[in-house]
């Protein structure tokens, strides 16, 4: 007897749970590359360059986002 939760097809997820999770995995994508970067010339000198808005705030807010979506895609009936 099949279980109500799962689909037709017998998988666990279902087409709008993978097209969450992708859209969650493309904002950890983009949050990571928005983190990288802040390197100076010289390995030896400090950058300031590394505390700017958008490394400290925006960054680690659209990971944040990313996981979320990748939270809720998992946990969508």
């Amino acid at each position: 007897m099949k279980d109500s939760t799962e689909g037709s097809t017998g998988f666990a997820f279902q087409r709008s749970n993978y097209q969450w999770l992708i859209a969650g995995i493309g904002l950890l994508i983009v949050g990571y590359i928005l983190m990288s970067g802040g390197a100076a010339e010289d390995p030896t000198a400090f950058s300031e360059e590394i505390f700017n808005f958008r490394r400290i705030t925006l960054a680690p807010i659209v990971v944040l986002g990313g996981y979320g979506t990748i939270f809720y895609a998992i946990l969508k009936r």
